[in-house]
């Protein structure tokens, strides 16, 4: 009796405890929270680039039509790589989450950011990791791709996929994984082939037939024809929603990237924030902290123009700065004394222009990105994300996702409110 007693007092103790933690940080960040418009553009304008919203579309194909190449900040998706008191650049892009704003011109900084359908955001974020790792497969095994991946990184001042958050954990969590996976199927051909040769039938995986005709394909023989459910290829689409990485990085990572409270954070309580929430999943949009998050979301001068709410169906290509080699010296960090070059482009782009170039861009950043995806996925056929399988497996894995990402939906749906106003 008495030690179910001290186990009911340390759950109510470590609730509190929680509690406090949450509200305390949630009253500091409104704290910081300035008053005046923030539907008005202001010095420095920060795109808060949530991963697979569509966000590398929105920068190239209309962010970098509207600001010139001069007044672009040093690219940053791996690290802040200026002193923003310093610096004299008028636009930001990055994958950090909101505490990066701590860092930034306080009362200067605009922030735009924008939200996509939760469900379809943690498909595409599973298909994209996937994706990536897939083209280390060009090497013989694991070893032999992350020494050839250091060693290229080392003698680059780019910025890989690997640099960049959340895909510098996703990407080498699923390397490993395909790695895994193709080093069983190897021994599985293996252990096959001493069957056959030997007649040792009682130790054979397939039979003749099924060999063969496996190898006439090349391809590994596999009974489904869900992409997210091919186990001898790829992670099951259930087990990757239901991993502790997942869960830390992917699952309602849109509430804790305005939040602030990311693994990528620049607060250090953001890591004992994140550990209550994950815990407590009541505590983060109740009284105060629903006030912090969505506070920040209505002051998005996004919202304002309908542009955060992004409707369209699932995206074919990469939404970040992904695998660009990215110089440290960008034009960005260089001024000019001509006041002409230190205003917005939008002096000569009228509306139609822009549209008309947006959707030239588009269609141009499309064609490459699906060469670039298709070319990837066949390391790994036939277990190939299409537009047509997109989101629909048979698992259980959808329903799954809804119930792990109660938070971002709750926020899109909040969003969608605003937009239809």
């Amino acid at each position: 009796m008495n030690g179910s007693y001290l186990v009911y007092a340390f759950s109510v103790n470590d609730y509190e405890h929680c509690e406090n933690v949450v509200k305390n940080w949630a009253t500091t960040s409104l704290k910081h929270e300035h008053k005046e418009d923030k539907h008005t553009l202001k010095v420095l304008l920060f795109f808060l680039h949530d991963p697979r919203t569509g966000g590398r579309t929105y920068f190239h194909c209309f962010l970098k039509k509207l600001y010139s190449s001069s007044l672009e900040c040093p690219r940053s998706y791996d690290r802040l790589r200026f002193d923003p008191s310093k610096e004299k650049c008028r636009l930001l892009v990055t994958h950090d989450d909101y505490s990066i704003t701590s860092r930034l011109p306080r009362g200067r900084t605009s922030v735009v950011r924008i939200l996509r359908n939760p469900i379809d955001r943690a498909f595409c974020t599973c298909e994209f990791s996937v994706e990536v790792a897939a083209r280390f497969l060009v090497h013989s095994n694991l070893t032999s791709a992350t020494q050839m991946t250091g060693c290229l990184r080392s003698k680059t001042k780019g910025v890989s996929t690997l640099d960049i958050w959340p895909w510098k954990y996703l990407v080498p969590w699923m390397r490993e994984d395909l790695f895994a996976r193709l080093f069983a199927s190897s021994v599985k051909e293996f252990i096959e082939s001493l069957s056959y040769a030997f007649g040792a039938a009682d130790i054979s995986f397939y039979s003749c037939e099924q060999r063969d005709a496996r190898k006439a394909r090349g391809t590994n023989e596999v009974t489904s024809i869900d992409p997210y459910n091919m186990e001898d290829i790829a992670m099951l689409l259930l087990n990757y929603i239901n991993d502790p990485i997942a869960h830390e990085i992917v699952h309602n990572g849109a509430t804790f990237q305005i939040a602030g409270s990311t693994n990528n954070s620049y607060l250090p309580e953001s890591h004992e924030v994140c550990h209550c929430v994950d815990k407590y999943h009541n505590l983060v949009f109740a009284n105060v902290v629903r006030q912090q998050v969505i506070s920040q979301l209505v002051n998005s001068k996004a919202i304002d123009e309908g542009a955060t709410v992004n409707r369209s169906g699932p995206s074919s290509f990469s939404d970040s700065e992904l695998d660009q080699k990215t110089n440290t010296d960008e034009k960005g960090s260089e001024t000019t004394s001509s006041s002409d070059d230190n205003e917005v482009k939008q002096e000569s782009m009228t509306v139609g222009k822009l549209m008309d170039t947006y959707e030239v861009c588009i269609s141009g950043l499309r064609k490459t990105q699906t060469r670039r995806r298709i070319a990837s996925l066949k390391r790994i056929s036939p277990a190939n994300f299409t537009k047509e399988s997109f989101g629909t497996s048979s698992s259980d894995g959808p329903p799954k996702i809804l119930t792990l990402n109660k938070l971002d939906i709750e926020l899109y749906e909040y969003a969608q409110g605003i937009f239809a106003k």
